[in-house]
């Protein structure tokens, strides 16, 4: 992939936008009245042993937490892990209450030849939901970041996650600490401890994180429980502080207004938005909501299997009232997010606007007579549909509380696929009219679409 300075003139004007310059936290000098964002001390990158090395005494000594099992070496791609340290300060309203030294890690999953960096790097803040870090959006994505050449940088800045990790490995992570000896709570340093590792990636050719890579755009991006803590960021320490980050991606969560100067994306499945309202898209903010997908559907369960068995010992299985985990691939829209944003931040493009998720005025969602959303971006698994995958759920018993984000997946019998695809061609050409309707729409990738037929075709639909 040729770099960004090749490729600016193939670029397609996707919107409106407000121009922004790049790299202007390394180039700009801060403004008097905001306060500067340190270069964290970065050790690294730690030895580590591939999992499942037999020459390994203790995996868990020697290897990267949840390294990832994704084909690397396809796409020139390496994985390191550094330690990251420095001071991080407590907030207090509109001052700053006290500073204290922090010690964490980063994953970093980047190309090993600058000629395969886009020149752009995706800060995620590691969800710790489920008591340990999860990359959760690298996962289902990691086929898109990696054939794009993005660079991923995930970051431990919870307590919850770090503590898992010296547990996990008190040789390797042991010493790691968020809470300045449990001096300070509520993961009141998280927000400088995120800015400073977008911040290293701003030193000249990457730093150490990313040695030999620069970067245009450094984005922030996060789901969940931590697109909540980014909100928080954005709205209370932006202000205090200088940018780190040129754009925001908040996924399955909560975002800001928008109302700063850097570009806010938030793309929400149909668990998300029930019970809500619609909001407003501006000039800075670009809500997209998805029919039929679910906030942690399969995609996400089934790229962790392997490396939850590996570092954790297996999956929790759920007992939920309706099947669970929606096969709507929320990934695609993702996907299509992150190359948006990545424009949007580059020179002020901003993404489609999209149709949101109808709803009543108590915020219940409308269906139609087969039991799917309605409204919303429609992929080809809501438009042409072999079973019926909402974004609802609930649990079957006491210990399942989390079923209410797996969304449903009902297949359709033999019976009602023959009814509606009665031939196999009027099938594929289906699917494939909807994903070409997406792919022009700027919801879906041209790779994602060619993924969706080639799964059509195999499915055996319609013969």
């Amino acid at each position: 992939m040729a770099p960004r300075s090749h490729r600016l003139g193939a670029v397609t004007a996707l919107g409106l936008g407000l121009l922004l310059c790049t790299s202007t936290v390394s180039a700009a000098p801060v403004p008097a009245d905001l306060l500067p964002v340190p270069v964290p001390d970065v050790e690294g990158p730690l030895p580590s042993a591939s999992p499942g090395d037999p020459a390994a005494d203790d995996i868990a000594d020697t290897a990267t937490f949840f390294a990832t099992d994704a084909d690397l070496d396809a796409y020139g791609y390496v994985e390191e892990e550094f330690v990251l340290s420095g001071t991080a300060r407590r907030y207090a309203g509109a001052d700053v209450a006290s500073e204290h030294p922090y010690r964490t890690r980063v994953v970093v999953r980047r190309p090993a030849r600058e000629r395969d960096s886009n020149e752009t790097a995706l800060v995620e803040w590691q969800n710790v939901t489920a008591g340990n870090d999860l990359d959760a959006l690298w996962m289902s994505s990691a086929d898109h970041l990696m054939r794009s050449g993005y660079t991923w940088v995930g970051v431990s800045a919870q307590n919850v996650g770090v503590s898992h990790l010296a547990g996990w490995s008190p040789a390797r992570y042991g010493d790691l600490d968020v809470t300045d000896g449990g001096t300070v709570g509520g993961d009141a340093l998280s927000y400088d401890v995120f800015a400073q590792a977008g911040r290293a990636l701003r030193e000249p050719d990457g730093g150490t994180l990313a040695p030999g890579l620069e970067y245009d755009e450094v984005l922030a991006i996060g789901a969940s429980q931590s697109a909540s803590r980014m909100t928080v960021y954005y709205d209370q320490v932006l202000p205090l502080t200088e940018p780190v980050f040129d754009g925001y991606g908040f996924m399955v969560g909560p975002a800001p207004s928008g109302e700063r100067p850097e570009p806010v994306f938030q793309v929400l499945s149909e668990t998300d938005v029930a019970g809500s309202v619609p909001r407003e898209d501006t000039d800075t903010l670009r809500v997209w909501e998805v029919a039929g997908a679910a906030h942690s559907g399969w995609a996400g369960r089934a790229a962790r299997a392997e490396i939850e068995e590996r570092d954790l010992g297996g999956q929790t299985e759920f007992a939920c009232a309706e099947p669970p985990f929606s096969r709507v691939p929320l990934q695609h829209p993702l996907n299509a997010s992150y190359d948006h944003l990545r424009e949007w931040a580059d020179d002020g493009t901003a993404p489609p606007a999209a149709d949101p998720i109808e709803r009543t005025a108590a915020g219940e969602i409308l269906r139609d007579a087969d039991g799917h959303a309605l409204g919303g971006i429609r992929l080809s698994q809501v438009e042409v549909p072999t079973a019926l995958n909402t974004g609802t759920n609930r649990a079957a018993d006491a210990d399942s509380t989390f079923c209410y984000l797996f969304g449903s997946h009902r297949p359709y019998d033999e019976e009602e696929l023959a009814e509606r695809y009665p031939r196999r061609g009027s099938y594929v050409s289906s699917v494939v009219r909807t994903d070409v309707q997406n792919v022009r729409s700027g919801y879906l990738t041209r790779a994602d679409a060619r993924e969706n037929r080639h799964e059509a075709v195999r499915s055996g639909v319609g013969r």
